[in-house]
């Protein structure tokens, strides 16, 4: 199926979850995910399946002042 990872358009197996994905672009932490612009908590990434065509927003903290 398709999915939008931070704006790029990928293709994953069928009832992917959050941590597939995170997984096939070996994301390391600390970050953020967002599916649809609506914010996931880490507790839920191993249950919340994508579905076609899903945006996906992997977001890394900003520090600094």
């Amino acid at each position: 199926m398709r999915v939008i990872v931070n704006q790029m358009e990928m293709q994953v197996p069928d009832n992917s979850t959050i941590d597939d994905v995170l997984l096939l672009i070996d994301a390391k932490p600390p970050f953020a995910v967002a599916i649809n612009y609506e914010f996931v908590p880490k507790t839920r990434h191993a249950e919340e399946v994508l579905h076609d065509g899903d945006e996906m927003e992997v977001i890394a903290p900003v520090t600094g002042g």
